[in-house]
């Protein structure tokens, strides 16, 4: 839903009498890159074209990805089950009927090396969406990396690793916010020494947009989070101009058009005044916001899904008119089941005809000086100025997740969107409008929806406990005593978690002494 006033209706020059060009909008490259963060953008290097994928068994979801990068993704972006992100083995009773539906199933080194097989991980760019676990599936990532003969060093990708919005948005955390803040510095401190082409924290407004936030609260509570982390860095002695430099972020490309183009411009403008005002960044890359986006998952309807194709298409055409550094484009059948291949062959054909087809790549950010953009971009900016001014009031980022501050506040705004979809004030075509019943966009029963063979759930269990029957127990216990030393005395984590994957501890098991020493978080926000 717009945050814009609906009147009036049209933007002109007066309405950007306060803007300075040299200080708000400036060149493409340049401070404060509220035009992009290259001059030439697209013109020299294409957004980098990723698609979201994992399911069952890792040797299915290595085959979906060895067929995506014969399609021509240049990236691959990896879905885990829910066991895996909250950290569980296959086997553990609350994992039951989980296991591989909404992900891929990680258990151990062999499912990682299997998930990777055949893929030269020096050669290829991955992207983990993992938070609570990610420290260990990061550790699995490199275990693996090593077998294959391939240097820390040498690896390209990123591990989301924002546990902050999952607190507010997502709710698949394990322990505490605290502790949880030490394992992602502990992630950020080691990638900084041993993997520096590594991008060790990706801050997501996704999540949080997905849960029913305003456009403005999106880069509010997004660029909120990512001060904690820079924060918590500096704490622990790492340099704004070297950490900010492998910091990322992740929006949603929502239906809104132009304000989605604004927010991004918004949000580059904001983090680069944070980063040199509040950091004293000064090399260029640090101040920079490079993002990853993703299209909007909650706009899509199981009602006529072929329409989906069409909503996909005008937000993905948003994030590449606002600068976006890569992009994944969802499935017409999302709001139905995992993609089928056929759909998951549109999305990345709809980047592809994009890119290829329409010359937006061309011009460097086309849409700059148009009236409604920038005054939609300072508008944008001054609304989520005030909501971090607030959040700032009710004692910063960790304080108000604490205190459950910034989920009501999500809440509220999901609340009212619902409200008015209900009352039809908020038109959605082929839901609470322009529904037929042969529409030729497809139907539930008429869309070819994934199904996964109930049976992989019995055979990902059976493998991980030939894992833990072939292994020498004696270094697998001294291994997993390193990682709960470690934990206890504040040493980097990393290091033993990598020894323990390599020992085929399991997730689960490394999770599990974590717990032991951090506790788990109760969620008494709401009660």
């Amino acid at each position: 839903m717009s945050t814009r006033p609906s009147s009036p209706n049209f933007a002109a020059p007066g309405d950007l009498k306060e803007l300075d060009f040299e200080q708000d909008i400036g060149s493409p490259g340049e401070f404060p890159f509220t035009r992009g963060v290259q001059p030439d953008m697209y013109r020299g290097r294409a957004w980098t074209m990723r698609q979201y994928a994992g399911f069952a068994a890792a040797s299915e979801s290595n085959r979906r990805f060895r067929y995506l990068l014969e399609q021509g993704v240049s990236g691959l972006s990896v879905a885990f089950d829910l066991p895996t992100q909250i950290g569980y083995d296959s086997d553990h009773p609350l994992a039951a009927g989980e296991v591989g539906r909404v992900g891929v199933a990680i258990d151990s080194i062999e499912d990682m090396a299997v998930l990777f097989e055949g893929i030269p991980l020096d050669r290829v760019s991955s992207s983990m969406t993992i938070n609570a676990t990610a420290i260990i599936l990061l550790a699995l990532y490199g275990a693996v990396a090593r077998r294959q003969g391939v240097a820390l060093a040498s690896l390209s990708g990123t591990v989301q690793n924002d546990i902050l919005k999952e607190y507010v948005a997502r709710g698949t955390y394990i322990y505490p916010p605290r502790p949880s803040m030490r394992i992602v510095t502990d992630v950020v401190a080691f990638c900084a020494q041993e993997m520096p082409r590594w991008n060790p924290i990706s801050v997501s407004g996704y999540h949080i947009r997905e849960a029913g936030s305003t456009a403005a609260q999106e880069i509010a509570f997004t660029l909120a989070h990512g001060r904690a982390y820079v924060q918590a860095a500096v704490d622990v002695g790492l340099d704004p101009n070297v950490f900010g430099q492998r910091i990322s972020f992740f929006f949603s490309a929502h239906n809104v058009f132009l304000e989605e183009i604004a927010k991004f411009r918004a949000a580059r403008r904001m983090w680069a005044r944070i980063m040199r005002d509040q950091f004293g960044a000064t090399d260029p890359r640090a101040q920079q916001l490079r993002f990853h986006a993703q299209t909007a998952g909650s706009t899509l309807t199981a009602q006529q899904p072929d329409n989906n194709i069409v909503r996909v298409a005008i937000q993905a055409l948003a994030a590449v008119l606002g600068g976006t550094q890569s992009l994944h484009c969802n499935g017409r059948d999302e709001a139905l089941a995992l993609p089928t291949e056929e759909s998951a062959t549109i999305a990345l054909r709809t980047q592809q005809i994009l890119l290829h087809e329409t010359g937006v790549a061309n011009t460097v950010d086309p849409v700059a000086g148009a009236y409604e953009i920038e005054e939609c971009t300072s508008a944008l900016e001054r609304d989520a100025l005030q909501l971090i001014e607030r959040l700032d009031a009710a004692g910063g980022a960790l304080s108000a997740i604490e205190t459950g501050y910034v989920r009501r506040q999500i809440q509220e705004e999901a609340y009212r969107a619902q409200q008015a979809i209900d009352a039809g004030t908020s038109i959605v075509v082929g839901v609470n409008r322009f529904q037929t019943r042969d529409s030729g966009l497809g139907t539930r029963d008429s869309v070819d929806s994934f199904s996964m063979d109930p049976a992989l759930e019995r055979q990902q269990i059976e493998r991980l406990r030939a894992v833990r029957a072939g292994r020498s127990e004696s270094d697998w216990a001294d291994a997993l005593d390193a990682v709960d030393r470690a934990a206890r005395d504040g040493s980097n984590l990393v290091p033993p978690i990598i020894t323990a994957a390599e020992k085929h501890a399991t997730l689960g098991e490394v999770a599990d002494r974590l717990r032991q020493v951090f506790g788990e978080y109760q969620d008494v926000s709401s009660s």
